[in-house]
């Protein structure tokens, strides 16, 4: 059996000495900290740190209440036109027809050709195999198309229809044209028409679907033009649609020239419409731009 002397001798010395430097550092920096601190025995507290602005950057300015609700007037919210599932200016925008039934024809048209080839062929590759490997892809794209497609939405008329369309053309401000440019085309990938607006208003209820648009109103009045826009919301109830408030940020949103009101269209189908009329004032505003 070893004695506790015998063991230590036993010991490395470059290992102690490793060990002695250690201890060594370790007093240092136990010092330097005692020192930066100015910890005196019998002392209870530590002076405070002074915070470096790297690690501690000041906090923002903030805007005062009245600053945030001027700058919020004077720039409304933009009515929003989607392209594919996004937001903001459509990259492509398809007036006319539909790309998923054009991809769906030609799928099919490939496909079946490719079959005639096949089997008119006596089941020889040749033209049918790239028929076989172009045709399904199309077809299976043009009944994705087809699932997230949303029509063109109409538009109804109270009154003669070249009167409403003189009208509007007169009449009607830039909002209300780039609303009903974005409605009456196909869409595809979007939850509804005008999406996004509905969602912005405050018109979807929770973990519910969204209010589906489902036609446009054009009516003349004295000098004026009012533009409809008729949903579908059995999950929004009316209360909220003609909220008073809610009828004021219509009319920022949708604005400017415009007043807004809310009509129950039909209470057993669940159809509402935001009525909005153009002011005098965006009626000479537009015939001064044109």
């Amino acid at each position: 059996q070893l004695k506790l002397d015998d063991s230590v001798s036993m010991v490395d010395p470059r290992r102690q000495q490793r060990l002695a430097t250690h201890v060594v550092v370790l007093a240092v920096v136990a010092t330097q900290s005692a020192r930066a601190f100015r910890v005196t025995p019998g002392s209870t507290t530590l002076p405070a740190l002074r915070p470096s602005s790297q690690h501690f950057p000041s906090p923002p300015a903030v805007l005062s209440q009245r600053s945030l609700v001027v700058r919020h007037a004077e720039e409304p919210a933009p009515v929003t036109a989607g392209g594919f599932n996004t937001a903001g200016e459509p990259p492509l925008e398809i007036r006319g027809f539909s790309l998923a039934k054009a991809f769906l024809a030609a799928g099919v048209l490939v496909t079946a050709a490719s079959f005639a080839e096949y089997f008119g062929s006596g089941g020889s590759a040749g033209l049918s195999s790239l028929g076989f490997i172009y045709g399904i892809p199309i077809l299976l794209i043009g009944c994705a198309l087809q699932y997230a497609e949303l029509e063109p939405v109409p538009i109804e008329y109270a009154g003669d229809e070249a009167t409403c369309e003189r009208l509007w053309e007169s009449e009607a401000t830039e909002t209300l044209k780039k609303i009903r440019q974005d409605v009456t085309r196909h869409r595809y990938g979007d939850e509804a028409h005008l999406d996004t607006t509905v969602k912005a208003l405050g018109l979807v209820a929770p973990a519910k679907p969204y209010p589906q648009l489902r036609y446009l109103q054009l009516k003349p009045t004295d000098n004026a033009l009012q533009f409809a826009m008729v949903f579908q919301s059995p999950d929004t109830p009316f209360n909220d649609w003609a909220d008073e408030r809610r009828i004021k940020k219509y009319e920022s949103f949708f604005g400017p020239g415009v007043t807004a009101d809310v009509v129950k269209v039909d209470a057993e189908k669940r159809l509402v419409a935001i009525v909005l009329q153009t002011t005098p004032a965006s009626s000479s505003s537009n015939a001064v731009a044109a």
